[in-house]
């Protein structure tokens, strides 16, 4: 059966067009049940293949994009979500299976002659060209050249045009150089390999339908993500953005938020507008780097009045920049499916490029305050959470601390006070004791000084640390007693205290009325014989400061002192007691 007619998109490229066979257009009367994408045709056949084995009803369609779907259909709306809702429950599909409408789908590879010729294993450079010729295609209208007459209409384009396919060969993995619109031996390389992988004549100059070709190839994901201007007057912000991914959600000054949608959850749009100063757009920096959205690792860079941070990894690929002007802070957060990096880069240099300011910035008071406000989220967005937070203190000048070694077991990364970057230089388990250091260079304000005196018993000794895994945001105090200068086994290295903390508060200083250090509270470990709440164990003074010493180190020995106040003693705590995170 042949398509009788084209379909226009609607974007901003006018005369793309494309069609979709009769098999395609059929199953978008139709529900089914997705169960798997696979980004090249021979993946997705084997594992339509295998779940073949299992199902009567496996299907195969080209999704755009570069994705391939399984499916399972075609079913009534109504009874595919009953059979999603039935398979999911048994556990016979993946648990991120859903409903799909038939609506993205193209040509039919599964089953066998479903649409489409099988697949017969396709060389790497057949798999290359079936993925490009499934994207929409451009009827070429540039006459054919000689590489005479082709080397003439280059010479022709401007810079602009130039770097613009640069720009293209390196989004299709080519190009690796600068962007200077200079076709040196680089550029002509890549032109050559671009060609090969083509099938055309390897001249290393491209012909006018050359450059046509590889031109819509560089635009068409454009295409697929409904590249449109919007423009929004409450943020005085106006860019291009995907809107066939993403659809505005809410305002939660300073965003403006747009959410992923048809089938790309993960993708978002925030939009930044507020006033401010230097000042604010450092602390907005910061603040950006603990959200959830923005991953951990990747590249930051602060530099004046502006800013930029990419993030990847637990599954997204995120960018965030923002900048100051006339004491109006912009920019723009995109978040991504981490691995999709063709369309990723091409949708955010279109978002780069036709980012521009209006008038105005958001109104901090357009969203009145809701009952689900948290001090564990930012505007509405979650702020990413350690595994474990625990309490340690400096017990040096380059800011390394004593915490307790459960606060840096099994962690792919250790910060303190949520920011700084850490190490583990060494550990002790049998005193339960680590010590670490910054990464970056730290100067404390004051760092421990320890008690090498016996203290009495029934002195009062207080407790510093970060009871509710940080969120106060500075250190309190725990007042309690001295109870014994041995563990309840009589071990002389364990002090016990009679003083109510939490599970956070391990690995904190524990005080004695002058401020000096009588020891490290200990981590509560359950037992079969139930302790009363208050009832605490420190580590003594002394093993301390003989682990500290055979590391090389000289910490700091108390000397006799007269007692501190309350408020005195509060601020000697607040000094040298740090939280540290586990991620």
């Amino acid at each position: 059966m042949r398509c009788s007619g084209f379909t226009m998109f609607k974007a901003f490229f006018a005369g793309l067009f494309f069609c979709l066979s009769a098999v395609a257009a059929q199953a978008q009367d139709q529900f089914w049940v997705q169960i798997e994408a696979r980004q090249t045709l021979s993946e997705a056949t084997e594992r339509a293949r295998n779940y073949a084995r299992s199902f009567d009803d496996v299907q195969g369609y080209y999704l755009g994009r570069g994705f391939y779907g399984i499916v399972l259909g075609p079913y009534s709306e109504n009874l595919a979500r009953a059979e999603l809702s039935r398979l999911l429950s048994t556990r016979q599909i993946p648990s991120d299976s859903y409903l799909q409408n038939g609506r993205q789908f193209e040509q039919q590879f599964w089953p066998i002659g479903g649409g489409v010729a099988a697949p017969r294993g396709p060389s790497a450079e057949e798999a290359f060209a079936q993925e490009i010729s499934a994207l929409p295609q451009i009827p070429l209208t540039a006459p054919q050249e000689t590489l005479r007459e082709a080397r003439t209409s280059e010479r022709a384009l401007s810079r602009e045009a130039r770097e613009e396919l640069q720009k293209a060969l390196r989004w299709a993995g080519f190009y690796n150089a600068a962007i200077d619109g200079s076709f040196g031996r680089g550029t002509r390389s890549a032109m050559e390999s671009w060609q090969a992988a083509n099938a055309q004549d390897p001249t290393g100059v491209l012909t006018a339908r050359q450059r046509e070709l590889l031109l819509q190839q560089y635009n068409a994901v454009l295409i697929d993500v409904g590249m449109e201007l919007a423009r929004d007057q409450a943020a005085g912000i106006q860019m291009q953005i995907p809107a066939a991914v993403v659809a505005f959600s809410e305002y939660q000054p300073p965003f403006a938020k747009f959410a992923g949608q048809n089938g790309l959850p993960q993708a978002q749009v925030l939009l930044i507008s507020q006033r401010g100063d230097t000042g604010r757009l450092i602390g907005l920096y910061e603040v950006l780097q603990i959200l959830d959205v923005i991953p951990p690792e990747g590249r930051r860079s602060l530099r004046g009045d502006s800013f930029e941070i990419e993030g990847i990894g637990d599954g997204l690929h995120t960018y965030a920049t923002a900048s100051l002007q006339d004491g109006e802070i912009k920019g723009f957060i995109l978040v991504w499916p981490e691995g999709d990096d063709r369309r990723r880069a091409r949708v955010l240099d279109v978002m780069q490029s036709s980012f521009t300011r209006l008038d105005g910035t958001l109104d901090p008071n357009l969203v009145p305050p809701g009952e689900d406000q948290a001090i564990d989220m930012v505007a509405g967005l979650a702020v990413r959470q350690p595994q474990l937070s625990r309490s340690g203190f400096y017990v040096a000048n380059d800011g390394a601390l004593i915490t307790t070694t459960e606060a840096v077991e099994s962690c792919e990364r250790i910060t303190f006070d949520r920011n700084t970057r850490a190490e583990v230089i060494s550990t002790d388990l049998d005193l339960g004791v680590a010590l670490l250091r910054p990464l970056d260079p730290l100067t404390p304000i004051d760092v421990a000084s320890f008690q090498s005196a016996i203290p009495r018993l029934q002195d009062r000794v207080a407790v510093a640390g970060y009871p509710f895994n940080g969120v106060l945001n500075a250190p309190t105090l725990t007042f309690g007693a001295l109870e014994d200068i041995r563990s309840l086994d009589g071990d002389d290295r364990i002090k016990r205290l009679s003083v109510d903390t939490k599970p956070s508060n391990a690995g904190g200083p524990v005080l004695d009325e002058t401020g000096q250090v009588l020891g490290m509270l200990l981590p509560r470990i359950d037992s079969a014989q139930t302790l009363p709440a208050d009832v605490q164990f420190s580590l003594d003074a002394a093993q301390i400061v003989a682990f500290l010493e055979a590391q090389g180190m000289a910490p700091n020995q108390g000397v006799a002192a007269q007692a501190l106040t309350s408020v005195a003693l509060s601020r000697k705590a607040a000094n040298v007691t740090v939280l540290v995170s586990c991620w």
